[in-house]
C-alpha cells in the first residue's frame, strides 16, 4: 500500500493519479474538511486522523504501507519529521512531494522574514490591521501578540465549522474573519483588500499553486506592504517536486528497488 500524506492540492491529485493507474494507495489527512476534498476529488481510500507518536507506527503497519509520500504542506513540518522518523525506524521508502517555490518580485513593499516570530513583528510594525493568510493552525500565537501590540487581524481561513468556532474562540472578530477554500484569484484579493484596508499582508512562501502571486500582484497594485514568512528547511531523504518525478520514482522501487518488486496491499 501506498500512503499519501495528502494535505495539499499535489496530495489530492497524487492520490488519484494513483488510484487511476491501480495502485494501492491510502491518503490520510488531520481534518474533516480535508477528508471531504479528498472524497469529492473521487479518492475512495481516506485515513482521517492526526497521526502522531505510536500512531505512527500502528498506522503503516495496520495498512501495511510499503511507500510514504509525503506531499503536506511546506510548513507542516512537525508532521514531515515524524513521518520520516516512522519510515527510517520501520524501513518504509519516504519521498517528499512539494511544489517548487515562486519567484519573489524584487520590490520595496516586499519583505522576506525567516521563521514566524519574525514575520509576525514585522508585519505588526507596519500598522494597525494585517491580512492574515497563514491559515488557523498558528492563530494562537499571532492573536497573542496582536493582543500585545493591539494590531487589528483580519484572518482567512479554510471554511471548516471546527477552524471558525477556533477562531471565534481565539476572539476574531466575526467582521474580520473569511471562510473560504483558496487559491484566490488577483480580484478576488483585490476586493477584499480594498474593503478591509489592511495595513499590511501576512502571507507564506506557498508557491505557485498556493496563489502566491495572486496575493502579491494586488496588495503592491495597491500600495500595501506584504510579509512573506520563508519556507522552514528540512533534509529530506528524496525530494521531488511534480507528480511525474513521483510516478517514475515509485516504478523505480515497485520494479524492485527494496521492495522485491511489489507493493504490499
Amino acid at each position: 500500500m501506498i500512503l499519501v500524506l495528502a494535505g495539499t492540492t499535489e496530495g489530492r491529485q497524487l492520490a488519484l493519479e494513483l488510484q487511476k493507474r491501480g495502485y494501492p494507495v491510502v491518503a490520510s489527512v488531520a481534518t474533516d474538511y480535508g477528508a471531504s476534498l479528498l472524497y469529492r476529488a473521487g479518492v475512495k481510500q481516506v485515513i482521517r486522523a492526526r497521526l502522531t507518536g505510536t500512531l505512527w507506527n500502528e498506522t503503516l503497519s495496520a495498512h501495511r504501507v510499503s511507500v510514504v509520500v509525503d506531499a503536506t504542506h511546506p510548513y507542516a513540518v512537525e508532521v514531515s519529521k515524524q513521518a520520516m522518523e516512522a519510515c527510517s525506524g520501520m524501513n518504509i521508502p519516504y519521498i517528499r512531494l512539494e511544489r517548487p517555490p515562486a519567484q519573489l518580485p524584487g520590490h520595496q513593499l516586499v519583505h522576506k522574514a525567516a521563521g514566524l516570530p519574525r514575520a509576525v513583528d514585522l508585519a505588526f510594525a507596519m500598522g494597525e490591521t494585517c491580512f492574515c493568510t497563514l491559515g488557523s493552525k498558528h492563530l494562537e500565537y499571532i492573536m497573542e501578540k496582536a493582543g500585545e501590540r493591539r494590531v487589528r487581524v483580519v484572518a482567512r481561513v479554510l471554511p471548516d465549522p471546527q477552524i471558525v468556532a477556533k477562531c471565534i474562540d481565539l476572539g476574531i472578530e466575526k467582521s474580520n474573519l473569511i471562510a473560504m477554500q483558496g487559491p484566490a484569484s488577483r480580484e478576488i484579493n483585490r476586493a477584499l483588500y480594498k474593503f478591509y484596508r489592511p495595513s499590511v499582508v501576512l502571507t507564506k512562501e506557498s508557491g505557485v499553486n498556493g496563489g502566491l502571486e495572486e496575493k502579491i500582484a494586488p496588495a503592491l497594485e495597491l500600495q500595501i506592504p506584504v510579509v512573506v514568512w520563508q519556507r522552514p528547511k528540512l533534509d529530506y531523504p528524496v525530494k521531488l517536486s511534480s507528480i511525474e518525478e513521483v510516478l517514475t520514482r515509485l516504478h523505480g522501487i515497485i520494479g524492485g528497488n527494496g521492495l522485491n518488486g511489489t507493493i504490499r496491499e
